[in-house]
């Protein structure tokens, strides 16, 4: 039986395990703010809020996969939640002891049992110093001396993580950054740790060495029983790779779920904009666009976030308690945590607020103005009035048809007689581009017998056959 019969072998055993298993993490309220000093006495004028109160627990034995956009506060909460640096509030349990508070000396024999795999492998190296030097340093730093001496066991390290043997008296810059990447998971697992923080550990190699360090790391985790916390930006990654996936946006935790059901039923609103993003390796489906979700603008300052929901700037569903009212992060369903008032595919937790906001509507009307336009395009699919867009909501009617609904979906109130100039002002652009002798025309789609006016010139079926020539 080779290595990987024996890694799938002891997968069977201790993966369902992981899901009922003992928690060796949990962070509970955790914050972490920078603060912004400024003046020649440096007074502080603000804070940078990175990590602002987020909870979440790792079992013994699992991955849990935190993805999200840059600056939303991943890195930093790997690196507090290791102690690299001081947390500002919250609390951390490791292994059924408060972690918090501890000073560097009272951190230094936990150390043995926390370790991370840093994002950079050519930075996280140091140049002056052999691959030898560089994977003994825990041993000497923990005085640790291996069964057979140091020497023997960093050997054995570097031929663990497929690395040779003979390499132990090479440099840094002698190696490949997926070479260099395997040097730093070695160094990680020197001390055979409890909890290993991967802080995006593949995102600077090739994708074929990505695959290489990623199965790496599964085998190791289940023949050496390790905890990952891997955060990365490759949702496909981290989909092959966890058992709970954590999504963050602007240092709060949105979803916590299972794998299975983040990927196949995302509640929140971001988790549903970020898995239309992935790309599907179909080759049935070669040269057609898939649906996506455009989410307008940035992502705000963490310095002065939103109020209420921090998502509800970019949200099309977000309503005034959005706006006022901050969502707590809850079980709506078995293993799946969401913080939304209006989740996807559950019923509303705020079924009296359907009044969307200026930046919903907008939203709203966007994003499936732009799947049509990808779907005429292609000419492979045909949109009307009561189809469904990748929101999950009607797309917006064609000028000739009755406004019969608010562009805004579901429950949503706007006034009809603002979209009815909008509707001429389109109709009139139409005329315009197909040579209509009569631009007037258009005004006729404000009138009630909308029926007459796709028969016009200037309609939207004689203005495309027009600007054909038929």
């Amino acid at each position: 039986m080779d290595r990987r019969d024996c890694a799938e072998a002891v997968s069977e055993t201790t993966k369902p395990q992981s899901a009922d298993g003992e928690v060796l993490l949990r962070v509970e309220g955790l914050t972490k703010h920078f603060p912004i000093k400024k003046g020649i006495l440096q007074r502080q004028v603000g804070a940078v809020k990175a990590v602002d109160g987020i909870d979440f627990e790792v079992r013994k034995g699992e991955t849990l996969g935190v993805v999200g956009e840059s600056g939303c506060g991943k890195s930093t909460m790997g690196r507090v939640v290791t102690r690299l640096q001081d947390p500002t509030g919250g609390k951390i349990t490791f292994d059924g002891r408060d972690i918090t508070r501890l000073s560097t000396g009272q951190l230094r024999p936990l150390r043995r049992d926390i370790q991370m795999i840093f994002q950079d492998p050519y930075g996280s190296l140091n140049p002056r110093h052999t691959i030898g030097s560089i994977v003994s340093a825990p041993f000497r730093l923990q005085g640790v001396e291996p069964e057979g001496g140091v020497k023997k066991e960093v050997q054995r390290l570097l031929e663990l993580v497929g690395l040779s043997p003979e390499h132990y008296n090479r440099y840094p810059h002698e190696f490949s950054g997926g070479q260099r990447q395997r040097i730093g998971i070695a160094r990680a697992l020197a001390l055979k740790p409890k909890l290993v923080v991967a802080d995006e550990p593949v995102s600077a190699l090739d994708v074929s060495i990505q695959a290489q360090v990623v199965n790496l790391m599964d085998d190791l985790q289940q023949e050496l029983g390790l905890t990952y916390v891997i955060i990365a930006h490759d949702l496909s990654v981290v989909r092959h790779v966890s058992d709970r996936i954590a999504v963050m946006y602007l240092g709060k935790i949105v979803e916590l779920a299972d794998r299975t059901s983040l990927y196949e039923a995302p509640m929140h609103p971001y988790t549903k904009a970020l898995m239309s993003a992935v790309p599907v390796p179909d080759p049935k489906r070669r040269g057609q666009k898939n649906e996506r979700i455009l989410l307008r603008g940035d992502v705000p300052s963490p310095i002065a976030p939103p109020s209420g929901c921090r998502f509800h700037t970019r949200c099309w569903k977000a309503t005034q308690i959005c706006a006022t009212t901050e969502p707590q992060l809850v079980e709506l369903r078995p293993g799946q945590r969401v913080a939304c008032h209006h989740p996807e595919n559950f019923a509303d937790q705020a079924p009296g607020d359907t009044v969307l906001l200026s930046v919903a509507q907008e939203a709203s009307a966007l994003v499936p103005d732009a799947v049509l336009e990808e779907s005429a395009q292609t000419g492979e699919a045909q949109t009307g009035p009561g189809a469904k867009t990748s929101t999950g909501k009607a797309a917006a009617p064609k000028a000739d048809a009755p406004v019969e609904e608010p562009a805004g979906g579901e429950g949503a109130a706007t006034d009809a007689p603002a979209a009815e100039p909008a509707a001429a002002a389109e109709e009139t652009a139409r005329e315009v581009a197909a040579g209509s002798e009569e631009p007037a025309a258009a005004a006729e789609a404000d009138e009630p017998e909308a029926p007459k006016a796709s028969q016009e010139p200037g309609s939207e079926e004689s203005g495309s056959q027009e600007s054909t020539g038929k």
